[in-house]
């Protein structure tokens, strides 16, 4: 069974302002890959640059800018560009299905409010500090940010994500191998009254099996 836990941050100042340069700098890697598809596609060629292509690219990128691309996880870094490899695989999948296709759009600062960890341990840490009776999560840049977890955490942590709604900030935590809950038995049963008048010789109040 899998199943998502989603809890509030307990940020500082410089915490925030962390997460803040996080999003956005992933962000301009969206729209800067988005930008590199848009003119490849609009070449005579007509050449196509898939997620592999841009995702070689991204450890010169880190190299070349230190400060803001260089500072963040590559497994964050590359599930965004996944992310927007599956807005062009929709993009391409209307198109031949003969629907409006809608192409992908870029994303303005405010409208990019999540960053992907695709794996617990890899540029983030859910539980960073177990030995505390607080728990925290970590960011790679940013630090150990405190948790208000206000019900336990099941299962096997495979992604977490941080998100932004409004001022908040929220933890998205994904899990697997989450043991099932089945309810205790209460004697009663239970059945469907499919009401159908349209029925021949059916009133408008006869079980329809």
């Amino acid at each position: 069974m899998i199943r998502a836990y989603k809890f509030l941050l307990r940020l500082t100042k410089r915490q925030q302002a962390s997460l803040t340069q996080m999003l956005r700098d992933h962000c301009s890697l969206y729209n800067g890959a988005l930008q590199e598809r848009r003119d490849a596609y609009a070449h005579p060629s007509k050449t196509k640059i898939r997620y592999g292509d841009q995702s070689a690219q991204l450890k010169e990128i880190r190299s070349f800018d230190p400060e803001r691309q260089g500072r963040w996880s590559f497994s964050s870094q590359q599930a965004t560009l996944r992310r927007l490899d599956k807005a062009f695989q929709a993009f391409f999948r209307r198109v031949k299905s003969g629907h409006k296709p809608g192409y992908p759009r870029f994303r303005g600062v405010g409208r990019f409010d999540t960053v992907v960890f695709p794996k617990d341990g890899d540029g983030c840490r859910w539980d960073s500090t177990p030995q505390d009776a607080v728990t925290r999560v970590r960011f790679q840049g940013v630090g150990h940010v405190r948790v208000h977890r206000h019900r336990p955490v099941k299962g096997r942590v495979k992604t977490v994500s941080v998100k932004r709604e409004g001022g908040r900030w929220f933890v998205v935590v994904a899990c697997d191998q989450v043991p099932a809950q089945p309810l205790e038995p209460t004697g009663r049963v239970t059945g469907i009254d499919m009401r159908c008048p349209e029925v021949s010789g059916q009133g408008p109040n006869t079980m329809v099996p």
